[in-house]
């Protein structure tokens, strides 16, 4: 078997494929046992973060292994794999193992550095051995990449390299100023009481803000989290709680709002954002006009067609009129009557391969039917950031740390307002330097595959030379059951004394070549001196294979949850 991991990350895919692409918590315990179902693998266990989905498995084929998984992850994901495939990465084996300790050091996270990425590491791992879908490989490699990750983090100084991912958004918030200097006095509201919020509430209460709000769906969980912050002996905030149907009114009050939650519609809506504002500073608030995008000569006459929905003259330059970008953030009624103009034919194919009239309609019809569900579809770019024109100093500071996001990204254009996203971030974060501790970190990484390598293939021979030894134990205990038949006259002392030299003689034979086979099967390519073990002794294969099954269940029951 071979450790095989199919993903995509904000390294391989816009922000707004991955937003679409996020899975709730049980479509991840779904995506866990559909995958440990299927054929080519036997163990799995799923990463999803707020930048990056990835599905880890054993698999004993790797061609039907990577297109298993790629449709697993489409299947779940609600994204087509046509789709998906452009932006999916795949690692196999020691490039696998390598991967998943580049990602445990933080050096494949969107702020380099940061430390968060262990406990969503630590909780993939337990949310796999809860579904009893991680055997000894899946163990083996999340427990040694959180050891990968904790060496790195105490023997160099990635930390200062990077930050908590609520961090870098204050920062950006902040436009470079300093964060203490700029949060002093403050009033926040945090959305949401999960692991990501509670980091966030806690990084506000050190920066000094002088009260933060929590609101949560379940009531409990944010009365706990604004416990904790009220007992905290580094800070001075105050916290209370507040039930979710209150987030209106506090987000009038609050001088900056944090949303993570794990909800798939929005949290806030760009109408509830502009409402706050008028609420803070009693003026109305009307979206800043974006002047037109110039057409090349390609898309000329795209504002001329009759009775179109769509605002044609603000769609970019690539984007089909009547495909899902130009619809993405349409009501429902807007997108039956797009959908309806569409089936009409009344948009000319001017570029080679887009989809048929029928095609475009159906997709529409079907995106309909989901705002019909949820109200609206979320939009799927971030719109062109506004600079100039007016802008007023910002009156309401919000990060959104969700995937799917929680606050619309039409705030971007409301003025008295600066909202920083994962797109946002993830754009900022490309032009962060890296710390020159970055390469000590990888050398380290590299050592680690190196080992964890070894002692994989080590590992995978021990079976065989357990084998080997059980078969020349039964060869040893059946020639002194014949001897004592033919020399029954022998005392118990003779008797031991000839067992003791029957097995010295079987150990000091086998000592040294099952030694050695150990040390070459640790070296890369050293995984057929089991099979060759095998063939030269002629050992059992499902004896091999029972030892193994013994040592797998035993090293599993051992391993702390």
């Amino acid at each position: 078997m071979s450790l095989l991991v199919v993903g995509l990350s904000h390294r391989s895919a816009p922000v707004s494929v991955l937003e679409r692409a996020a899975l709730t918590a049980d479509a991840q315990v779904k995506l866990v046992q559909d995958t440990v179902a299927a054929e080519p693998a036997t163990e799995a266990a799923v990463l999803a973060t707020c930048n990056r989905i990835e599905l880890y498995a054993d698999v004993d084929k790797f061609h039907a292994g990577v297109a298993e998984l790629s449709t697993l992850l489409a299947q779940h994901s609600g994204v087509g794999l046509d789709e998906l495939t452009p932006y999916l990465y795949v690692h196999y084996e020691d490039r696998a193992v390598h991967h998943l300790f580049s990602v445990a050091c933080g050096l494949d996270s969107m702020v380099v550095g940061e430390g968060q990425i262990l406990a969503q590491l630590k909780d993939s791992l337990a949310r796999a051995q809860e579904l009893h879908s991680a055997g000894r490989l899946m163990n083996d490699l999340f427990q040694q990449g959180l050891r990968v990750g904790k060496r790195a983090h105490s023997e160099t100084g990635i930390d200062r390299a990077g930050q908590s991912l609520v961090t870098f958004g204050l920062e950006q918030l902040a436009a470079g100023g300093d964060v203490q200097t700029w949060a002093r006095g403050k009033k926040a509201l945090v959305i949401g009481a999960g692991s990501m919020s509670s980091l966030a509430a806690a990084t506000l209460a050190r920066t000094g803000v002088t009260e933060i709000v929590v609101a949560n769906r379940t009531f409990d969980r944010a009365e706990r989290l604004a416990q904790i912050l009220n007992e905290g002996d580094d800070t001075h905030v105050v916290a209370r709680a507040v039930p979710m149907d209150a987030v209106p009114g506090e987000l009038t009050r609050a001088d900056v709002a944090i949303s993570c939650t794990g909800a798939t519609g929005l949290v806030l809506t760009a109408d509830a954002v502009a409402a706050a504002v008028e609420g803070r500073t009693g003026e109305p608030v009307a979206e800043i006009d974006v002047p037109p995008v110039t057409r090349p000569s390609s898309a000329a006459g795209f504002g001329t067609e009759e009775n179109c929905p769509l605002d044609l003259t603000a769609a970019q330059s690539g984007f089909s009129v009547m495909g899902e970008a130009a619809v993405a953030g349409m009501a429902a009624a807007e997108l039956e009557q797009h959908a309806a103009w569409v089936d009409n034919g009344t948009v000319d194919r001017r570029e080679a391969g887009r989809r048929t009239p029928e095609a475009e309609a159906e997709l529409i019809g079907a995106l309909a039917a989901a705002a019909a569900r949820v109200g609206r579809i979320p939009e799927r770019r971030r719109p062109e950031p506004v600079a100039g024109f007016g802008r007023p100093a910002p009156a309401l500071f919000l990060l959104d740390l969700a995937m799917p996001r929680d606050i619309d990204a039409g705030v971007h254009r409301l003025p008295g307002v600066r909202l920083v996203d994962i797109e946002s971030l993830a754009e900022a974060s490309a032009d962060a330097p890296m710390a020159a501790d970055v390469d000590q970190v990888r050398r380290i990484v590299s050592d680690e595959v190196a080992a964890f390598g070894a002692a994989q293939r080590a590992a995978h021979i021990t079976p065989t030379v357990v084998a080997l030894r059980t078969m020349a134990a039964d060869v040893v205990a059946g020639e002194i059951a014949r001897l004592d038949g033919r020399l029954p006259d022998l005392d118990e002392r003779q008797r031991g004394e000839i067992r003791q030299a029957v097995h010295r003689v079987v150990d000091k034979l086998l000592h040294a070549p099952t030694v050695r086979v150990k040390q070459l099967a640790a070296e890369p390519g050293g995984a057929g001196y089991a099979d060759a073990l095998r063939t030269l002794f002629d050992l059992d294969p499902e004896t091999v294979a029972a030892v193994s099954r013994a040592v797998d269940s035993t090293d599993t029951k051992d391993r702390p949850a």
